[in-house]
């Protein structure tokens, strides 16, 4: 892109709620003044690459509204060089202008003093998926994975291009991955883009492909990462590794990596938000008599105390005993959900002292 960060609709003077005819129209007005065909400042053709871009960008529904909530950075991290121009309709434009329409564009973005289509690209993002137990999710942990991925090609060093080959771009296009075919009326100029027969449009020389990665300039390979997955993380959530994906194509940057996180189910404990829930069961004086049990939390074990007549299916709160928060201050808390467990096997004597006390409390009991 070019590098004066000039806001595109300051560019072409125009509104930012400015209708495609009001951008086009505006573009048109710009394009005769400052055409190198037409005005011969020194000055000409950046101004006239400069408005081209801000069209390009403004005439396109998604790079416009990309642009609109991200700015030039969510331009640049999305298209290419090329990618911006591709799709722009300059040929309407220029159709009945007499200087080269279409042609001359190309010609001055793709025909050798700009960026090629056969230049650097950046790599793929890549996704990887890893299961952790609730205890690491909730602690946060940091541990060395070893995952397919891909490393930049030994042959080529990342290029793309076998070794002693001199250019990779197309000799039939010369790299721009476009042919022309230009047509005459009088002052009128008319030209016909095409994707390059010899190269598919690619501008590369496919013979001078590196035979060991096929021209990506990268090649599998297992890789051993250390991952540092935070306290707090939930299922689904995400860890982005910036410039550890694909190499790019003929030695652009990398992609990014992105670590989906998954959370195996735990026999004791269930997670909700940040809390803790889990169950404890307690015999029948316990729950009558009160008492005081352990309880397994995250990180050991935790004192509970069970207050005389304690009913099943009451709930009781460990404060700070549940899971840190990700994007926040403490922990939190953990939810004992106490169950009273009945006697099943009773001895006589036992059945006797049940009885007795039912009787006592005046309760009739039928054996």
């Amino acid at each position: 892109m070019m590098s004066g960060k000039r806001d595109y609709y300051e560019i072409l003077s125009v509104p930012r709620d400015a209708s495609k005819a009001q951008i086009k129209k505006a573009y048109r007005k710009l394009a005769l003044k400052h055409h190198p065909d037409r005005n011969k400042s020194p000055k000409a053709e950046e101004r006239f690459k400069e408005i081209s871009e801000a069209y390009a960008v403004l005439s396109d529904d998604e790079k416009r509204k990309q642009y609109d909530m991200f700015g030039h950075e969510g331009i640049s991290s999305r298209y290419s060089w090329d990618d911006i121009f591709r799709g722009a309709d300059f040929d309407s434009v220029f159709r009945d202008i007499g200087f080269g329409g279409f042609g001359s564009i190309f010609d001055m973005f793709f025909g050798g003093r700009m960026r090629r289509r056969g230049g650097p690209k950046r790599g793929v993002d890549l996704r990887y998926d890893i299961e952790i137990s609730l205890e690491e999710a909730a602690l946060g942990i940091s541990k060395d994975v070893r995952m397919p991925g891909y490393q930049a090609c030994a042959v080529c060093k990342g290029s793309g291009i076998k070794p002693g080959a001199t250019s990779n771009a197309c000799p039939k296009c010369r790299g721009t991955g476009q042919s022309r075919i230009t047509k005459s009326f009088g002052a009128m100029h008319f030209t016909e883009v095409r994707p390059c027969k010899e190269c598919r449009g690619e501008g590369i020389n496919i013979k001078n492909l590196c035979k060991k990665c096929g021209g990506t300039g990268a090649v599998e390979r297992f890789r051993k990462l250390r991952l540092k997955i935070p306290p707090g993380i939930d299922e689904g959530f995400s860890l982005r590794l910036e410039g550890e994906g694909k190499p790019g194509a003929r030695g652009g940057p990398r992609g990014d990596l992105y670590v989906v996180v998954h959370v195996k189910p735990h026999r004791v404990f269930k997670r909700r938000g940040s809390n803790i829930l889990c169950e404890a069961h307690i015999n029948f004086p316990q729950a009558a008599l009160g008492s005081e049990i352990y309880v397994p939390t995250l990180d050991g074990k935790a004192k509970l105390k069970i207050p005389a007549g304690t009913q099943t299916d009451t709930l009781f709160r460990l404060r700070n005993k549940g899971v840190p928060q990700l994007r926040g201050w403490g922990k939190g808390d953990q939810i004992v959900r106490v169950i009273v467990q009945t006697p099943t096997k009773l001895t006589r004597h036992q059945k006797k002292l049940l009885k007795d006390l039912a009787q006592e409390i005046g309760d009739e009991v039928t054996f």
